[in-house]
């Protein structure tokens, strides 16, 4: 292989690395706003700590711009309880 192609095969590797990074930063960031915005606990990556009330487990979820857990499931009772507790802040946290 040429030294050209090393080159560009090693900056390819490491803007891809770079880009990964940077996503999972911005994402973190994005977690911890949310969660911050809810008054809610967050582990190390700032994701929202809540115990679900539909498996009764805890989970460190992402919220969404509406304080929603990812888990979220529109159909599921429990769930629209969830996202009820965490509006007015009564959500049970770890």
């Amino acid at each position: 292989m040429s030294n050209r192609r090393r080159l560009e095969r090693l900056v390819r590797t490491k803007l891809h690395s770079a880009g990964k990074q940077f996503e999972e930063a911005r994402r973190a960031y994005s977690d911890a706003k949310t969660a911050t915005l809810a008054d809610l606990p967050t582990d190390d990556e700032g994701r929202a700590r809540i115990v679900c009330r539909r498996y009764a487990e805890k989970r460190a979820v992402s919220l969404d711009e509406q304080a929603r857990p990812a888990c979220y499931d529109p159909d599921h009772r429990d769930c629209r309880g969830c996202v009820e507790d965490i509006r007015e802040r009564r959500i049970e946290t770890w």
